[in-house]
């Protein structure tokens, strides 16, 4: 158990936070949430115990806490299997002294020997320690889960220098749950996942027995994994036993009837102030007033939670309109060395495409991205269309700031005589105001820097928008402000992002990058998901072999044939009943949220039992789509 108790953190002086209590126990996985700069990352360091702060912090003793931070220093020069043994300190040792103790015993001829029997109880020790601490599985553990974050056995023997920033995160996220931790701490942990590991890991943490404490800027997978939300906001802290999206509606709701209380407080007060002041001055209601305003004194007065709404204002500077062909590609390849990304390429992007780039990691989405910004060397053509003028936000476009610059000279750099004056205004709408424009670059937040790099991107303007994974770091209303702003930019979008709420209505066409090929989706993010499910659900896939397997033991009678389809048919028929009953249930619930009736919404798990009955229906859908396909 974790128990916080007035816990309180100041920097130079300004307090980040105060008085913060609560208690974690095990099975609460929270979401952390808040603006950036709040202290989430700082209350992690906190648990963690690499800040210092006031008040009190109470972990049960010996209780193993895993954290991964945002940032990590990687070690060189060792495989991926190398480097994921690390996970297992005591293990490797033991195994290490296991060695030496066997050689010394085949070595050795004095078996009567006191020495000789020491070693004998020694090596027993040690291999019922090891066993008791997972020595003989911990290799078939370190597969499972290197796997399930989206590595092949192929690459459990490359070196980790090879891998992308992105991989080697997943190495020390895998070291991270094989330890066996009580607590885990987890600093934005989707960022450098794909949409395949992110499902993985979301399984993961819905069976993990303990503590899990997550800063996250994904809704989905808030949604999908907690069950219990903890805001940061203005120095307090707001907590309910609820995910990301129940707990909005909470507390939005709790924040109405507070307003709706206060005023009807505040009418009840004005209406006893008018009586005394009606009756202070005459004597024979003098005791009367007086009684008034004792019972004035004694009211509690209600307080509405105070929320931070204060958002940042993009608007995406537009160019000319170009041509209508933005990039046309032809035999694109890109290698690093040895290691093939992109195979051949032939492509055409139009003006005015909405498109995301979507794919495990490695596979060539920001090596594509750089391609069509010319930021690398590659084979192939690359052919930019008329007047086309890009902007690009790279996935690391923090790292391109001047730490030792202030937030106005940073600016500066990019400006030019036309909008220098407007710097400050700019930085104003970014929610830089006052004197946080004299801070330095190296000071600010994760999230803080994206603000500044994509309000200095602002300073000129374009009408093709290439942004690498832009939502890293950004928090809840950032992001929110961010997908507002590319839904109102006239002008071509490209997406590289592995966010699915952030790209629900943001584009209609989806590119998957797989096996150094890409793939086109003509839909939205919604429409690839259930394709990209439609193609690991296992169960179609058993019907569908079932089917084709009855196709061809038919062909050798016209009578069987008819027989299969007429199958086929009764259970299309029993499916589409099973559609129809879910589809009117699902619109009854639907009627139930939008009503806010809560006889039916405020029961136990209503939102599970909810998500449920859509899952089934999706289900039935493409079940009824393959036995359809099966009978053309």
């Amino acid at each position: 158990m974790i128990d916080v108790n007035n816990l309180s953190v100041s920097f130079a002086g300004t307090p980040i936070f105060s008085d913060m209590g609560f208690k974690l126990t095990a099975g609460n996985r929270v979401g952390l949430i808040g603006k950036n700069g709040a202290g989430k990352s700082t209350l992690l360091r906190v648990i963690a115990g690499e800040q210092e702060y006031d008040g009190i912090l109470a972990i049960d003793k010996n209780t193993k806490i895993g954290f991964l931070k945002q940032d990590i220093d990687f070690n060189y020069g060792k495989t991926i299997l190398e480097e994921t043994y690390l996970a297992f300190s005591e293990i490797k040792s033991i195994e290490s002294t296991l060695s030496d103790i066997h050689i010394q015993l085949e070595s050795r001829k004095d078996f009567e020997s006191e020495a000789y029997q020491d070693l004998l109880h020694q090596l027993d020790d040690l291999t019922h320690r090891f066993d008791l601490i997972g020595g003989y599985s911990y290799k078939g553990d370190t597969e499972r889960i290197l796997q399930g974050l989206g590595f092949k056995r192929d690459d459990f023997d490359k070196i980790t220098d090879t891998f992308s920033g992105g991989w080697r995160m997943r190495i020390e996220l895998a070291k991270l749950l094989l330890q066996n931790n009580e607590v885990l701490l987890l600093d934005e942990p989707t960022n450098h996942l794909d949409l395949d590991s992110i499902l993985w890991f979301e399984n993961f943490l819905k069976s993990y027995k303990g503590i899990v404490l997550v800063v996250s800027h994904d809704r989905m997978f808030l949604d999908n994994v907690t069950n219990r939300t903890i805001e940061i906001s203005l120095g307090s802290i707001y907590d309910f036993k609820k995910p990301y999206s129940q707990y909005l509606a909470i507390r939005q709701e709790l924040i109405e009837k507070q307003l709706q209380a206060k005023k009807n407080q505040e009418k009840q007060i004005k209406q006893t102030e008018q009586l005394i002041e009606k009756f202070r001055y005459k004597a024979s209601k003098a005791a009367f007033a007086q009684s008034l305003i004792k019972k004035l004194e004694k009211v509690d007065r209600i307080e509405v939670d105070v929320t931070d709404n204060s958002v940042m204002n993009v608007r995406f500077p537009s160019a000319d309109q170009p041509g209508k062909l933005i990039f046309t590609l032809n035999e694109v390849t890109k290698r690093y060395d040895e290691n093939l990304v992109i195979d051949k390429f032939d492509l055409l992007i139009e003006r005015g495409c909405k498109i995301a780039f979507v794919g495990q990691n490695g596979m060539g989405k920001t090596t594509l991205a750089k391609i069509l910004v010319n930021e690398i060397t590659y084979n192939g053509e690359v052919e930019v269309g008329h007047n086309v003028k890009i902007g690009y936000f790279a996935q690391n476009q923090s790292d391109y700031l001047n730490g030792e610059n202030t937030l106005i000279e940073e600016m500066e750099l990019s400006a030019n005589d036309g909008n220098r004056v407007k710097i400050r205004n700019m930085l104003g709408s970014f929610l830089f105001g006052g004197d946080t424009v004299e801070k330095k670059v190296k000071v600010l937040s994760g999230g803080e820097r994206n603000r500044l790099a994509l309000c200095k991107m602002l300073l000129n303007p374009f009408n093709v928008l290439i942004m690498d994974e832009p939502t890293n770091h950004l928090d809840m209303v950032s992001k929110n402000v961010l997908k507002n702003a590319l839904k109102a930019f006239e002008g071509s979008l490209i997406l590289v992002s592995h966010d699915r709420d952030f790209l629900q209505g943001l584009v209609d066409k989806v590119y998957e990058f797989r096996e150094h090929k890409i793939k086109e989706y003509l839909g939205d993010i919604n429409y690839y998901l259930e394709q990209r499910k439609f193609d690991n659900f296992r169960e179609v896939e058993r019907i569908s072999n079932n089917l084709k397997t009855n196709k061809a033991v038919s062909n050798n009678s016209s009578r069987e044939r008819d027989k299969e389809i007429k199958r086929i048919n009764n259970k299309i028929s029993k499916i589409e009943v099973l559609i129809s009953d879910l589809e009117k249930e699902i619109l009854n619930l639907d009627a139930a949220i939008f009503e806010n009736d809560e006889t039916i919404i405020g029961k136990p798990d209503f939102f599970k039992y909810y998500q449920q009955k859509k899952d089934d229906l999706q289900d039935l859908m493409e079940t009824w789509s393959t036995l359809h396909e099966s009978l053309d």
